[in-house]
């Protein structure tokens, strides 16, 4: 009837649907809705949640009891996840996967969330005729108590009694999957429900919405239906008469009057009781600690310590006797304990974090014992170390024989209590810092009062305790509570457990405790160790406190435990869970049955949809339920709401998971020092779904995610800080560790240590697991364990996993009590420090959210670009400097063409000048060089050339000095003779195998007649190390000239044409690419002569460089421009400040350079070695206040961090914060720009990332949403030009475009030296044209950078124009123009090996422009974590990550995906390969 109902019918509105429905069905309930009748009889029925699978869960357990028995194994699981009935399931999970094995490891393909077969969504049939609860319980539920309020009905969800939740398919709007509604109807529904008002989504969207695909909403993901909760309330807090009105009070009460009753008793490492603290004692000398902490650690006028004060508590976990002493004695003199664990090494995880703690709590005083003291790390000195982060602490000793008993006059101040601080307890959160929960006294006293309800305890009770008693319910219930009703807590350490676990249930035995405290795990240990001794009788127990009840994975703990132990007296009705937390303290705890009353029920929810924060019967696949079992009821006197886990704190629907918040006077008040988180946590006021405030009473967050159900019960499914939301399901490290755990993890997992946790990739978090190894798992086992958790993950959480990992036993960073620190592994692991052993990545199962390819816009043609953009009064983007012919130079070094004829001039008008001095490591100089010794000694090697090298003009001759006088008159010594001279890094002599390879290289390639060299190195080329490295017999004719002839040359060398060929410039880039370069007479010239004019450079003026002189920039300030300028050069081998850091900073001191040149790696060697020594460069009377311009010279984006931190490092030895630029140039114009000694102070300025990466440029303000730092990278040489070309057309771009840069100037490079054998191609790089917009056909050279140029509103301090340049991954250039400045923005390039496209640095993350003449859209990321890609159009780019790297540009690739970085060949030349690690000087 169902079927004709639907296709009759054929397309209705949802509202009439609804009506026929509810109208039609109600005698045919029990059929699966939506379902072909004989499609139903074919498949096999599936039975409804069963209300016995709590018994099933019982018999299950005890069934597999004997399990429990055998000893305990370096690989058993980690016991707060133990549950047989999960490892049924996963083993059931992964049976499925059994026929897809694969050869490697990969996840299945798992099927799509987002669409549902009319099979997949049948339900089974239902036999309820009443609303089905979330909980199933094994009998009648036990009476509710009168004084808590319920909500109304045990329905959970808002739907008619008639129906069942069951048999109804969640969609978006309630409409069956299977129903025929069609799709235009439906969206016209969905229209309609739109609010008429678009919400801010629909007006803004966030940039990186348009970069990566953005996950849509599953439509048919369920979706909350029941009503707003209302905050339920606990059973009013009962007023006991003989309530103390302090805590302070009932102890003294108890140690005057019933000073022999025992308080704690401890016990020593076998587990027997070694002490006892009675009322007397534990009053006595807490009062002589009060005493002593007020009145005898300083003097009477300067106490160390008053009232309000904060001190450390510092015990370790095997002395609680000395503990509680010390914590009420703090309580006693009204100073403020905060207690923490013991240090153990200087270095422990998460010891910082604690630090700071102390220290923002303005802690000076740490109380311990005389023997925790003593096992504290010491220094050579014996004195305490200073823990990493810690703030200067006195100690002090605790023990009775150092206190002081106080007079018979001197009582303490004991008040009634009050809001003020009574003790902080330290709690980590998910990120790994440590906040201080702040507990007032009345706070403390209410707590003690409501456990006292809740538990019902009396007088003289014994309690054991195996908790940690300085934090949580340990602290609460065995010190607190304990003083307060004069109970006896037998205190269980740690330690001792580990050596006998059954020790807490003999103390039971044998001392017939009433109440014992425990976790998960203390009841799985004595499990496992019941065999040892059966003759215990646990009858005692009225309440089995399982302070982990929040923990969703207990109930197996507590239903085995129950089982195994039920024989040997255990009550069930004792079993009691609670959930605490730090802030919320007590949250909720199950009270004491009624021994034969029934117990309460469970809930057996579905894991998809708690993944969507709703609360549903699981009833698809038993494989993903999660039996949850309750934590009992709201505590006495407070009051409980659920709110929206993010957002505002909206309270939610009756079937929905939330954060549980509570009222009452029994939590903490604050995060000590921190108001704004702690308005965020403990001032919670609760909205509704239009947003308004409920009620004024004030909420606090307990971090426990859960719900209220049936009969005000509590459960809770998870916690805050366990919470991985990957798109936009939650899902609960707990679950995940439970699920890695339960596939055979015995064998490969150590200790069942397995963490996860969740990085950020492309804007959503990633799930990622680690695991420790057991030593004896083989590769083999390992990888077959991790494939099967990939697989059991993806069935039952039906989430990917970004990375598993396996490291060795032992090396993942420990908790005090021996868990895994999750932040701190986290923190190795974006370090790329966690060293895995075995690791598997399957990025391509999580990372869905691709970036978008770009599209290409539909044609509009260049010309009309140039048209459209003059017609919106948008200038061409092109700049210059000045031009040189304008220039009035009166300098008499103009009228000579060539440099050898500057030289020889200057040798005879100025002889005795000094053009160069070269310093050693101590500062003294070694070597000058006058004019006329220099055009000496050049003559000289021109002559040995001649005659013992037999060369000719125009041979190549390599020269290979260590920087220095030599490099330079070998130069010279080569254009005299008119050979072309080669400068090349010699080889280390440490390193040859690295070193020498590169110098044969550049030998070969350059055709080199004759290597020019020193003795020393000359040795080391014929040497047998260099024969292991390159052919040494193949060498070319090598000259040194340590020991020259006398000999004068017959005749200088003069060439016949400015053109000619003047010297080469080969430069090896980082990816091993060599690029040599040719530079004739005139360009040397003309380079020399623009930078004079820029740095006013004349013969008095005195420069400091210290830099590589091999190749670029450097070698012309280092070889050429003394020459030609005149002024005199003290030159500094970067070499030299490996041995004196001082070296480089007092040489400009002493001879008060106001210009100097440098390298970055220069300035980060003074910045990170000298940063922390201001004070000694001070004492050396070092100062940079002589200093105008400090210039970095390089070939790569300006590095902004490192010159701004240089800057504020030295800026208290006089250094200028504006004295720092850079310079730009390429290879195929080694000086481009170049910060002058006039014009205005280098600036920065901010661009939208959003615009730039749309090819625009927008500047924007400091600070803004999205931006980009430039910084300017000095200004434009004179007589260079400058214009942005689009790389696609050929033709000027407008002033607020990206495009490539393109320079023509006197001194551009003449062509590439013998790489590039296709002519087409050379003449593309060095002789260009632009397509159209030039009518003067200027021959332009192609930078291979991206860049823009931009006109900003600044000025010189003489209010003229200037011209500028920019940088920061961009290099930027200007021109001036009315007052303007315009800067243009530059990225870095890898050119292509023999290939004519490029690849330009773009941004992190937003894309990369592939090419200049073919312009294909690709994207890569840059500087970030992530390199992403995908193939198209015959290209393959890798997936990789920078954070498992070795080293520079390097990362790892998986198995099929290619490496980092992209490789595409191209038909008649040799393959490119595009780096994304940038160049490196």
């Amino acid at each position: 009837m169902i079927t004709d109902f639907c296709s009759a019918d054929g397309d209705i509105t949802q509202k009439g649907y609804e009506k026929k429905r509810a109208k039609l069905l109600a005698p045919y309930v029990p059929q699966t809705q939506g379902v072909d009748p004989a499609l139903q009889k074919e498949s096999k029925p599936q039975m409804p949640v069963p209300s016995a699978a709590p018994a099933s869960a019982s018999s299950s357990s005890s069934s597999s009891s004997s399990k429990f028995h055998r000893a305990r194994s370096g690989g058993a699981r980690d016991e707060r996840y133990r549950s047989d009935i999960h490892t049924e399931a996963v083993q059931a999970a992964l049976a499925k996967h059994k026929e897809q094995k694969m050869a490697l490891p990969m996840p299945t393909k798992r099927r799509s969330t987002f669409v549902q077969s009319p099979a997949d969504a049948c339900t089974p049939p239902e036999s309820f005729s009443v609303p089905p609860d979330v909980t199933a319980t094994t009998s009648t539920p036990s009476a509710r108590p009168a004084a808590i309020d319920l909500p109304p009905s045990g329905i959970v969800k808002g739907m008619h009694k008639g129906s069942n939740r069951s048999s109804l398919m969640d969609t978006a709007d309630g409409v069956p999957v299977s129903s025929r509604v069609s799709t235009k109807i439906q969206q016209l529904l969905n229209t309609l429900k739109r609010p008429k008002r678009p919400p801010l989504k629909e007006f803004f969207v966030d940039d990186f919405e348009e970069i990566v695909e953005v996950p849509q909403p599953d439509p048919n993901q369920p979706k909350p239906e029941g009503r707003q909760m209302t905050p339920v309330k606990g059973e009013p807090l009962g007023v006991v008469c003989n309530w103390p009105p302090a805590l302070e009070a009932a102890l003294q009460r108890w140690g005057t009057t019933q000073a022999k009753c025992p308080c704690l008793t401890a016990l020593d490492v076998t587990g027997k009781p070694v002490y006892t603290l009675t009322y007397g004692k534990l009053w006595s000398r807490s009062l002589k600690l009060a005493y002593t902490l007020l009145n005898k650690l300083g003097t009477k006028n300067e106490p160390v310590l008053k009232p309000g004060d904060r001190v450390a508590l510092v015990y370790p976990n095997n002395d609680p006797v000395m503990f509680m002493v010390a914590f009420y004695g703090c309580l006693l003199a009204e100073v403020i304990p905060v207690p923490i664990e013991v240090p153990l090494t200087r270095k422990d995880a998460g010891g910082q974090q604690i630090g700071f703690l102390l220290g923002s709590c303005g802690i000076a005083l740490a109380l311990t014992t005389e023997v925790c003291l003593k096992g504290l790390p010491k220094t050579q000195n014996g004195e305490i170390v200073q823990f990493k982060g810690w703030p200067r602490l006195k100690w002090v000793v605790t023990d009775s024989k150092y206190l002081s008993k106080s007079p018979k006059d001197w009582q303490p101040n004991i008040s009634a209590a009050g809001t003020e601080p009574a003790y902080i307890e330290y709690k980590t959160s998910k990120e790994g810092s440590v906040m201080g929960v702040t507990v007032s006294r009345v706070a403390m006293l209410a707590h003690c009062q409501a456990l006292s309800q809740a538990c019902n305890y009396s007088e003289g009770e014994t309690i054991v305790n195996v908790l940690d008693f300085k934090k949580d319910a340990g602290l609460w219930h065995g010190i607190l509570t304990n003083v307060m009703n004069k109970l006896h807590t037998i205190s269980v350490p740690y330690s001792v457990m580990k050596t006998c676990p059954l020790s807490w249930v003999q103390r039971v035995h044998a001392h017939k405790a009433k109440v014992a405290l425990v976790k998960c795990r203390d009841l799985h240990w004595a499990m496992m160790a019941h065999r040892d001794q059966r003759d215990v009788s646990l009858s005692s127990l009225r309440m089995l406190i399982v302070t982990d009840g929040a923990n969703p994975w207990s109930v197996s703990s507590c239903d085995a435990f129950l089982s195994l132990f039920q024989s040997h007296g255990l009550k069930p009705e004792a079993i009691c869970p609670c959930a605490t937390s730090p802030e919320a303290m007590t949250v909720a705890i199950r009270r004491p049955g009624v021994p034969g009353a029934p117990l309460p029920g469970r809930a057996i929810l579905s894991m998809n949809g708690l993944s969507f924060g709703v609360i549903r019967v699981n009833t698809e696949d038993k494989n993903s339920a999660l039996t949850v079992q309750d934590v009992g009821h709201v505590m006495p006197g407070g009051m409980m709401c659920i709110v929206k886990p993010d957002g505002p704190p909206q309270l939610c629907k009756t079937d929905e998971i939330g954060e549980i918040c509570v009222s009452s006077r029994a939590g903490g008040m604050m995060y000590y020092g921190l108001a704004g988180v702690t308005k965020n946590t403990f001032e919670v006021i609760p909205v509704n779904s239009s947003g308004s405030p409920v009620g004024e009473v004030p909420f606090v967050r307990s971090g426990l995610l859960g719900f209220v159900g049936p009969g005000s019960l509590v459960f809770v499914v998870g916690k805050m800080d366990g919470l991985l939301t990957v798109s936009g399901r939650r899902h609960n490290a707990d679950d995940i560790v439970a699920t890695g755990l339960a596939v055979e993890s015995i064998k490969t997992v150590y200790r069942g240590r397995i963490a996860v946790f969740s990085v950020s990739v492309f804007y959503d978090e990633r799930i990622v697991v680690v695991a420790e190894q057991r030593p004896d798992a083989s590769e083999e086992d390992s990888f077959q364990w991790m494939s099967r958790v990939l697989q059991a993950i993806d069935s039952i959480h039906q989430v990917g996993v970004y990375c598993l990992a396996l490291v060795p036993a032992n090396t993942l960073p420990k908790t005090p009590l021996g868990g895994i620190h999750i932040s701190q592994t986290k923190q190795h692991f974006l370090e790329g420090s966690l060293h895995p052993c075995n690791i598997l990545m399957c990025p391509h199962t999580c990372v869905t959210n691709l970036p978008k390819p770009r599209q290409k816009q539909p044609g509009v043609g260049p010309a009309s670009v140039m048209v459209g953009n003059l017609v919106a009064g948008k200038r061409i983007a092109q700049a210059s400097g000045r031009d040189l012919g304008q220039i009035e130079d009166n300098d008499l070094v103009k009228k000579h063409q060539f440099l050898t004829e500057v030289l020889q001039w200057r040798a005879q008008a100025t002889p005795d000048h000094p053009l160069f001095l070269l310093l050693n490591a101590k500062g003294t100089t070694v070597c000058t060089a006058t004019c006329l010794q220099l055009h000496k000694k050049a003559e000289r090697i021109a002559s040995v050339l001649c005659d013992k090298g037999h060369l000719n003009a125009g041979d190549n001759v390599v020269l290979l000095y260590p920087p220095g006088i030599e490099l330079i008159t070998a130069f010279y010594g080569c254009l005299y003779s008119g050979c072309v001279p080669v400068t090349v890094r010699p080889p280390h002599a440490q390193s040859l195998v690295a070193t020498l390879p590169t110098v044969r290289m550049i030998v070969e390639v350059s055709k080199a007649a004759c290597i020019l060299t020193t003795q020393t190195l000359m040795r080391l080329l014929k040497s047998r190390e260099a024969a292991g490295a390159v052919d040494v017999k193949t060498w070319p004719t090598i000259i040194d000239t340590d020991d020259l002839p006398r000999k004068r040359l017959a005749q200088i060398y003069k060439p016949p044409t400015p053109e000619m060929l003047a010297y080469l410039d080969f430069s090896v880039s980082t990816t091993g690419m060599l690029t040599g370069v040719k530079m004739s007479h005139a360009a040397v010239s003309g380079l020399c002569r623009a930078i004079k004019l820029q740095c006013e450079l004349y013969s008095s003026r005195q420069i400091a460089i210290c830099l590589d002189p091999y190749c670029g920039l450097g070698f012309v300030l280092w070889c050429l421009c003394s020459v030609y300028s005149g002024h005199q050069s003290i030159l500094i081998p970067p070499m030299e400040l490996e041995s004196n850091l001082f070296l480089w900073l007092s040489t400009v001191s002493q001879y008060k350079i106001r210009d100097t040149f440098c390298s970055y790696s220069v300035m980060e060697l003074c910045t990170k070695g000298l940063g922390n020594q201001v004070e000694m460069l001070k004492a050396r009377g070092i100062n940079l206040s002589c200093v105008r311009t400090c210039v970095v010279v390089a070939e790569e984006r300006p590095r902004v961090s490192l010159t701004h931190s240089f800057s504020k490092l030295f800026k208290d030895i006089g250094l200028s914060p504006r004295a720092v630029s850079t310079t730009f140039g390429s290879r195929v114009n080694v000086a481009i720009c170049l910060q002058g000694t006039s014009g205005p102070d280098p600036t920065t300025v901010y661009v939208d990332l959003k615009s730039l990466r749309h090819d625009r440029v927008r500047l924007v303000e400091r600070g803004a949403p999205q931006s980009l730092l430039l910084s300017e990278s000095g200004k434009i040489l004179p007589g260079v030009k400058v214009v942005i070309v689009n790389p696609e057309t050929k033709g000027p771009l407008g002033d607020s475009h990206l495009g490539e840069i393109w320079v023509n100037s006197p001194h551009t490079a003449s062509g590439y030296y013998t790489i590039y054998d296709n002519e087409t191609l050379q003449a593309d790089h060095f002789n260009t044209r632009l397509s159209f917009g030039d009518a003067a056909q200027t021959l332009w050279a192609r930078t291979g950078y991206l860049g823009f140029v931009r006109r900003t509103e600044l000025t010189a301090a003489s209010g003229g124009g200037q011209g500028g340049k920019w940088a920061q991954g961009w290099a930027e250039h200007s021109r001036a123009g009315d007052g303007h400045r315009a800067g243009a923005g530059l990225g870095r390039t890898l050119w292509g090996h023999g290939a004519d496209a490029l690849g330009a640095h773009r941004l992190p993350g937003v894309c990369q422009e592939n090419r200049a003449d073919r312009c294909q859209r690709r994207w890569a990321g840059l500087g970030g974590k992530w390199a992403q890609g995908w193939e198209g159009n015959g290209h393959r780019a890798g997936l990789g990550t920078a954070g498992l790297g070795m080293g520079t540009g390097q990362g790892l690739g998986w198995a099929g995906q290619g490496a980092l970085g992209t490789r595409r060949r191209r038909s008649g030349r040799a393959p490119a390969t595009w780096g994304l690690s940038g160049e490196q000087s």
